[in-house]
């Protein structure tokens, strides 16, 4: 229409061109390391069906879409804005390849019984959940980007409402994969309960001597093996460069996937 505002974007190159990514500009969230290493999570020989929860503009899943070429990927996402990115990322020429394998789904990730199934989200599907939920809690400061906001913002029981979908939809066996702070630990690990057992979590430091960033959570549904907490994972071999390590930036560029235990 002549005269509407143009939506400010970028499309930005991933895994070294392998997917491309069209994201908001100077507002909302921009996708980085956490959505690649939480994609590096997911591996599989064959085919497997993988849910984003959360998914933003599709950068984890699509990650996982072109680094796995039997992946079918759904993208669930709850902002109408943040869906038409990922939309428009499917409709790239540089991402033909994997666009065919992946599923837009606009509804809220804490939809429950009716509601959620049909939003398109149906019990015991997907072979691997895989979730970046938003991590500020109510002390943190606060931006006055409102798209970047929900994507952020953190609300009581988060992690209760997406870990019990993730669960729900979710075949007997599957994984759940999730990156979140290392303050959320004991919330994540309660909201696993009886749904999820044999948790790995891998703590991910900058450099060593610093404290932890983020944590790397995987479980298996149903599983009734105990907590595992694994050598952590160091962002910087070398103290004074930000050069990322062999095998981070192996698992940021979609060459490696980081396996359970």
């Amino acid at each position: 229409m002549p005269g509407a505002p143009q939506i400010a974007e970028t499309v930005d190159a991933f895994h070294r061109g392998r997917f491309h990514l069209v994201q908001p500009k100077g507002r909302g969230h921009r996708a980085g390391m956490d959505a690649m290493l939480l994609a590096s999570l997911v591996d599989a020989p064959g085919p497997i069906r993988v849910a984003d929860l959360g998914a933003g503009a599709g950068a984890a899943g699509l990650a996982v879409a072109a680094r796995l070429e039997q992946a079918e990927v759904t993208l669930v996402e709850r902002s109408a804005e943040m869906i038409a990115f990922a939309a428009k990322s499917l409709a790239l020429a540089e991402n033909a390849a994997i666009a065919p394998r992946v599923v837009l789904i606009e509804a809220d990730v804490t939809l429950t019984g009716r509601a959620r199934v049909a939003a398109g989200l149906a019990d015991d599907v997907f072979d691997h959940v895989i979730m970046n939920p938003p991590f500020n809690d109510a002390g943190d400061r606060k931006t006055p980007d409102a798209l970047k906001a929900e994507a952020h913002a953190m609300t009581e029981g988060l992690f209760e409402g997406w870990i019990r979908t993730a669960g729900a939809i979710m075949v007997p066996g599957g994984q759940l994969s999730l990156i979140a702070r290392p303050q959320s630990v004991a919330e994540i690990i309660d909201a696993c309960g009886r749904r999820f057992g044999g948790l790995e979590v891998t703590p991910v430091y900058p450099r060593a001597g610093e404290n932890a960033v983020r944590i790397l959570v995987t479980a298996i549904k149903g599983s009734k093996a105990r907590l595992n907490l694994r050598s952590p994972l160091l962002m910087h071999d070398d103290p004074t460069s930000h050069k990322f390590s062999a095998f981070v930036d192996d698992l940021n560029n979609g060459r490696s996937a980081y396996r359970r235990k």
